[in-house]
């Protein structure tokens, strides 16, 4: 499987990145099999920092990482889901033991009623109900070192 990352650097040795333990599952490093998303995010980064965009690409053995990873999976928008997005915003130090975390992105919509939730203003089933209706990315977060054998770097695009 096709694997992509945006941001502004080639990175060909993917690394956990801890100063991310407030994402939504932790610390890691982020991809995403759309690679519209990835190229997105890396123009937006490039504007940020006022760099060149970059689009790496990697082959992820899934097959083998199914077999020999702890592997946690969210289909859709549920409350596990809300839950453990909610933990990473409450607590930059929690951990939890999955080498890999695949599920929906909280983009800026989305990451407006996680917020809301957390804050109180509004219940989590409902929030749930609403975000069924929400456009949603994806992302695969490699969180041990581990993990990251299962990723093979193929090459990067300077985006323009």
């Amino acid at each position: 499987m096709i694997l992509y990352h945006g941001g502004t650097e080639s990175i060909e040795n993917p690394v956990i990145r801890h100063s991310l333990s407030s994402r939504d599952f932790g610390t890691g490093f982020y991809c995403t099999d759309i690679r519209e998303q990835a190229e997105k995010w890396a123009i937006r980064q490039g504007r940020v920092r006022k760099q060149i965009a970059v689009l790496n690409i990697y082959d992820y053995d899934i097959e083998r990482a199914n077999r020999d990873l702890n592997i946690k999976i969210f289909d859709d928008y549920v409350m596990d889901w809300l839950n453990l997005i909610i933990k990473f915003r409450n607590d930059k130090n929690y951990k939890h033991s999955f080498d890999i975390v695949y599920g929906k992105i909280a983009n800026d919509d989305v990451g407006e009623t996680v917020q809301a939730v957390i804050n109180g203003l509004m219940p989590p089933d409902f929030a749930l109900q609403k975000l069924v209706f929400m456009p949603a990315n994806n992302q695969y977060c490699f969180c041990t070192e581990k993990s990251l054998a299962y990723i093979k770097y193929i090459e990067s695009i300077k985006l323009e």
